[in-house]
């Protein structure tokens, strides 16, 4: 086995164990358990970004086994500059989440623990597979642990918010396993993505496939207007469910276009390239403006990850190294950002048990540490200079400009409407004299918090002050992809 395989089945074993053995009368053990698996898993993964070559487009770390010999199905795995970044992300994003539930999450923990373990698996599997049946199966498998944290774990309305982010992905994807086997059978029996790129496939094929595509990666995004299944699914799951569904489970629609659209349907990507383009500028200005009036601090939080999110598909569709480069950038920097946003509203929840803006005011008085890393993170979901919000967005805008001015002037107004709908919260829970009774009685982090919290502002500030070691693995890949969808283009 090699270290993506490790990366993928360590945190799986260790979830599995969780289930088999776990019992709420020892919560500790579990804990504790669960907790060496995370950080086992996490460790795994440095070495991958040590010792990637930052200089080759080529796939590295690469494993390659039979598994379905009849239909020329392979164990196949590997990683180039588009997907190194979001293996150690995924590890990372689980020991945050395994260390906020210690003392919140006190039944079924064992099954809880155990859930969040598989699905980091999962998703490391997604970012991994090169052979479409596996990428297929990994990303379809994802749906499964999520679906039960959000329908066990989650709010009184958890079990509607499950169905319908379970039906509105499962949906999408049937399309998308359409355009497998069409693949399968056009290549001569291969489900090997990298032969897939080179298909010489007509505009009408490609067209297909393009919406196919779209039909499954829109949704997990989610783009406009497919995206009304995320801000209940944010609102009823639980906190670990938000930090993981935004840091990582949208990634997973995101890396789906550079992986399969772009590459496998490159003139029909360039030919409704502003179809995706209108459709993210939309999530950019109209979901910012959804964002404005939102009273409840998640669903807030919910429609912010969807307009920046929007500004990743654009930057993607603008086809060039600035935009492309931006947008991954901010796909990392979003799981950072957005899951530390959806910790803090987790932090106030588990004192106040509530969500809603109005029932604060004043946290700052009593809760000084926690305010000063929730403004942090509040600063870098505006794009503060500095932080690691304002490195994607900027990237993006400068390649737009060089794209098109007007709309890279659109697309920079997620700067205005995104400093209007944070500051304002933060604004009305942190700052002023203290509104309610009960944030009187507010108690300051605890060393647990802090450490989670901690660890969030460190990787925000690090990205933020020097993204250079975020950028160069991914330079090679992209300047590839972009010349592979440039020499596909129509005459």
């Amino acid at each position: 086995m090699g270290l993506l395989s490790i990366a993928i089945w360590l945190p799986v074993v260790f979830g599995a164990l969780l289930l088999a053995v776990g019992r709420d009368q020892n919560a500790g053990v579990v804990r504790a358990l669960a907790l060496v698996g995370a950080v086992a898993s996490f460790a795994v993964t440095i070495p991958i970004v040590t010792g990637f070559d930052s200089g080759t487009a080529a796939l590295q770390f690469v494993e390659k086994l039979s598994w379905i010999a009849r239909f020329n199905v392979n164990y196949h795995l590997g990683v180039d500059g588009l997907s190194l970044w979001f293996v150690p992300l995924t590890a990372f994003i689980t020991v945050i989440v395994v260390i906020a539930a210690w003392q919140v999450i006190e039944e079924r923990v064992a099954q809880y623990m155990g859930a969040f373990l598989i699905l980091s698996g999962l998703m490391v599997g997604v970012f991994s597979a090169m052979d479409g049946l596996l990428f297929y199966v990994f990303f379809e498998a994802t749906l499964i642990p999520m679906y039960i944290i959000i329908g066990v774990w989650g709010g009184p309305r958890r079990v509607y918010a499950a169905f319908k982010f379970f039906l509105y992905t499962l949906a999408g994807s049937l399309l998308m396993l359409v355009a497998l086997v069409y693949l399968y059978f056009v290549s001569g029996g291969s489900f090997d993505i990298a032969t897939w790129h080179k298909l010489p496939l007509p505009l009408n094929a490609q067209t297909l496939l393009f919406f196919a595509f779209f039909a499954a990666f829109s949704v997990k995004v989610p783009m406009w207007p497919v995206h009304t299944w995320l801000p209940d699914a944010h609102v009823e799951a639980p906190t670990g469910g938000s930090v993981v569904l935004a840091a990582i489970m949208l990634k997973l629609g995101a890396y789906g276009f550079l992986r399969f659209s772009m590459p496998i349907a490159p003139d029909a990507s360039r030919e409704y390239a502003w179809f995706i383009i209108a459709l993210s500028l939309v999530a950019v200005v109209y979901i910012g403006l959804v964002a404005l009036v939102q009273q409840d601090m998640k669903k807030l939080v919910a429609y912010s990850s969807i307009a920046h999110m929007g500004f990743v598909t654009f930057g993607f569709f603008i086809f060039n190294d600035l935009g492309v480069a931006g947008a991954i950038v901010q796909m990392i920097s979003h799981g950072f950002v957005s899951g530390a946003m959806f910790l803090s509203i987790g932090v106030l929840y588990d004192r106040v048990h509530s969500r809603e803006i109005a029932a604060y005011g004043g946290v700052a008085n009593t809760m000084p540490k926690f305010a000063a890393f929730a403004v942090l993170f509040a600063m870098a979901n505006c794009g503060l200079p500095g932080t690691a919000g304002f490195v994607g967005e900027w990237m993006v805008i400068l390649g737009a400009v060089k794209f098109n001015f007007w709309l890279a002037a659109l697309s920079a107004t997620t700067l205005v409407f995104g400093a209007g709908y944070t500051l304002w919260m933060v604004k009305r829970v942190y700052f002023g004299e203290v509104a309610n009774p009960h944030v009187k009685e507010l108690t300051d982090i605890n060393g647990r918090e802090f450490l989670m919290l901690g660890l969030l502002a460190a990787a925000v500030l690090w990205m933020g002050v020097y993204p250079k070691v975020f950028t160069d693995p991914m330079n090679a890949s992209i300047a590839e992809l972009l010349k592979h969808v440039a020499m596909s283009k129509l005459n």
